[in-house]
């Protein structure tokens, strides 16, 4: 297919309900189920056995590795063609967290390719949403020994250990991997992340799943992999602009901004050699390429092809508020 017809892509969510999901993703986000535990939606995802499929356009029907396959760096950028193949270097997803998520860790991209075969799991959240008593746990109030969180560990005591931070809507918080953490209670996120599913669950407040029985733990794994030095003042800090972009998250897997506009907004990719991927985070827009326009809207999540070089962001109603992905 000529590249002139790549155009900013739409896909299908794909919802995983989990024990400690909820019914916020249905009813704020328009997430169709008619599960009351939905905890996670995936909203863009390369990750094999659950490839995203589009849903507008010429190219509705086809899931992202094919249109890697196909269309290659004018899909994702001549550099990551080259490094990733037809592999999606990322995953995006919104997550909500009616009950409190198992406090975990995650291995780099050496320990994971080694053990699993995988990329590893450095991320962000953005958080959507917060109720009063919300709260993020986020690495070790001081330094720890290994011995010392071991011993906590085999008490019930981990956190006592831990900084749990308290949010709000709009706070950021960058999660490189070996950091421990967990969402809590009432707090809705949008996550961007290597594309990786592994996870070392290191202590799940002895729930039991729908069959009466704990869910695994991977202490050993996880020792090797865990930060154990402090964590001091972990929100990624930012005065958000209008109409023009606020830098939030820099590092080698993804860079990632906030757009907040309430005006006609021309947005000029020619210098960057990726896709680039929106998160809809408030409010709804059109966006206005060559090949056409498309109605963005909460909770949405569009790709823009590599190829496609130029956009033009008109909000609809007020101000429009989103997310803006790339890899440097």
């Amino acid at each position: 297919m000529n590249e002139q017809l790549l155009y900013p892509l739409k896909f299908a969510p794909i919802l995983k309900d989990k024990i400690w999901g909820g019914s916020k993703l249905k009813n704020s986000y328009g997430r169709n189920t008619q599960s009351e535990q939905l905890g996670e939606s995936w909203e863009l995802s390369g990750y094999p056995g659950d490839e995203s499929v589009v849903t507008n356009g010429p190219l509705k029907g086809k899931n992202l590795r094919a249109l890697i396959e196909t269309h290659k760096a004018a899909l994702v950028g001549e550099r990551l063609y080259k490094k990733f193949g037809n592999s999606f270097p990322l995953l995006f997803k919104l997550i909500d967290a009616n009950d409190d998520l198992s406090i975990q860790v995650h291995p780099n991209d050496e320990v994971a390719g080694k053990r699993h075969n995988s990329f590893g799991k450095t991320e962000m959240w953005y958080v959507l949403e917060a109720d009063p008593d919300g709260a993020l746990t986020i690495g070790f109030k001081e330094a720890c020994s290994r011995e010392n969180y071991l011993r906590a560990l085999a008490e019930g005591k981990l956190e006592d250990l831990l900084q749990k931070v308290p949010v709000k809507q709009g706070d950021v918080f960058f999660i490189p991997a070996g950091l421990v953490h967990a969402i809590g209670k009432g707090v809705v996120v949008a996550e961007i992340q290597e594309s990786s599913d592994i996870t070392y669950r290191i202590y799940d407040y002895e729930r039991k799943d729908d069959k009466g029985q704990e869910r695994d733990l991977h202490t050993e794994e996880a020792l090797d992999v865990i930060y154990f030095g402090a964590s001091p003042n972990p929100k990624t800090q930012y005065k958000a602009r209008l109409n023009e972009e606020t830098p939030l998250v820099d590092c080698e897997f993804f860079t990632t901004g906030l757009l907040r506009f309430d005006r006609e907004l021309q947005r000029d990719y020619s210098h960057i050699d990726s896709f680039v991927a929106y998160m809809c985070l408030d409010g709804d827009f059109t966006i206005e390429s060559p090949s056409g326009t498309e109605s963005v809207t909460k909770g949405d999540t569009l790709l823009l092809p590599a190829a496609l070089h130029g956009v033009k962001l008109t909000p609809l109603s007020g101000q429009a508020s989103l997310l803006e992905v790339y890899v440097k």
